[in-house]
């Protein structure tokens, strides 16, 4: 349940942090179900592939947890919160796990595995629906 926690919180940040062409945030006016089914399985395999090799910085003594997730357990509001930060750090949106609220030596081993994973841009198609 922790990697579901992590992979929605990641697509939650991206539709908040990214804009629409009218400098809208995507979450105003689309969703979870407007990205394209290759985008969102590759954001899946990227979240995937960071949580599976970054389990113990996440799950650390100190860990901060999400507060948006309300009845989960402390393991999958850590998750969530690293998945936040996973994309905000990634896309270099002046936030993440370098600002404070992660503990050290967890921070920095997963501010360089996000940097490490590279940024990715969304954007909306002619067709209406989000891509990468």
């Amino acid at each position: 349940m922790s990697l579901e926690r992590f992979t929605q919180s990641c697509i939650t940040a991206a539709l908040g942090s990214s804009l629409d062409d009218d400098g809208n945030p995507l979450y105003s006016n689309y969703d979870e179900s407007d990205i394209t089914p290759e985008t969102l399985a590759q954001m899946k395999a990227d979240c995937r592939t960071f949580y599976d090799a970054n389990k113990a910085h996440i799950h650390c003594d100190g860990a901060p947890m999400a507060e948006f997730w309300d009845g989960s357990s402390e393991s999958e509001r850590q998750a969530a919160m690293a998945g936040h930060d996973f994309w905000l750090t990634r896309c270099g949106h002046g936030a993440g796990f370098w600002d404070g609220d992660w503990p050290e030596p967890a921070a920095s081993a997963l501010d360089a595995a996000s940097e490490k994973a590279g940024n990715i841009d969304l954007y909306i198609g002619d067709d209406g629906l989000i891509y990468a």
